[in-house]
């Protein structure tokens, strides 16, 4: 416990570089404000087949994709603040009145060890923590899991085909929006997965929501706004 209280301290009290740019930002902030913006355009996935509707916080890109390694590999737990507001406000915008189950998706046991916990977890949790959404928690991943980087989509799929399972007890909730959110949207196959895992429990996943996206781009339309249409689907029931 004390190990990782230093460190949170340390955030509190003494300013630090932002952590997609390296300008200095006042003490706990994490982000500036300019990055803050990045985040604050969220960006449609590319359509792949028998993928949710997906939506991105910025391209896997520049400051964006600093903040999220920051976060995710260099310690720097003052950015789950910000990081939680951006997707708590794009969840406000694409499905407003709509109380939402969270599912984080799942890290390997020693990566999340490495990190001083599950990162997508602690971040689904803090979107709670601001929001009137509700995490579960149901996906993990079993020890003999591989680390997805350097592996292709075929290889992804088959690693996650063998180790990733819904944990026990489980249950659909009816009328509840199932988001799925992870950090970064590369090949898809993780999100397939998890969506499929989910799905067999009666739980569809109505809509996949990254920090960042391979491939994302900007859309050409005042404003950015997000697309809404079809995002959300109402009909949950159990697979017979």
């Amino acid at each position: 416990m004390l190990t990782g209280l230093l460190p949170a301290l340390v955030d509190l009290l003494l300013p630090a570089g932002c952590g997609g740019c390296d300008a200095v930002v006042g003490p706990g902030g994490g982000l500036c404000p300019t990055c803050r913006r990045d985040l604050a355009r969220p960006v449609p996935v590319p359509e792949q087949p028998g993928l949710p509707p997906a939506l991105a916080l910025a391209p896997y890109r520049g400051a964006p994709r600093h903040a999220v390694i920051a976060y995710k590999e260099r310690g720097r737990r003052d950015l789950a603040g910000p990081l939680a507001a951006a997707l708590a406000a794009a969840l406000d915008r694409t499905v407003p009145d709509e109380e939402c189950l969270l599912v984080p998706a799942p890290s390997r046991r020693g990566a999340a060890r490495a990190r001083g916990g599950d990162h997508m977890l602690r971040l689904a949790r803090a979107v709670a923590a601001r929001s009137h959404h509700e995490v579960l928690p149901a996906l993990a991943l079993s020890r003999g899991a591989r680390d997805s980087v350097g592996l292709d989509a075929g290889a992804r799929a088959a690693n996650l085909q063998r180790h990733l399972r819904v944990r026990r007890g489980v249950r659909p909730v009816p009328g509840r929006p199932v988001v799925l959110l992870d950090d970064v949207l590369t090949t898809g196959a993780t999100a397939l997965a998890c969506g499929r895992a989910l799905a067999g429990v009666g739980l569809p996943v109505d809509l996949v929501l990254v920090l960042t996206a391979v491939g994302a781009r900007r859309p050409v339309v005042p404003g950015g706004r997000i697309p809404r249409a079809g995002v959300i689907r109402t009909d949950h029931h159990p697979p017979s």
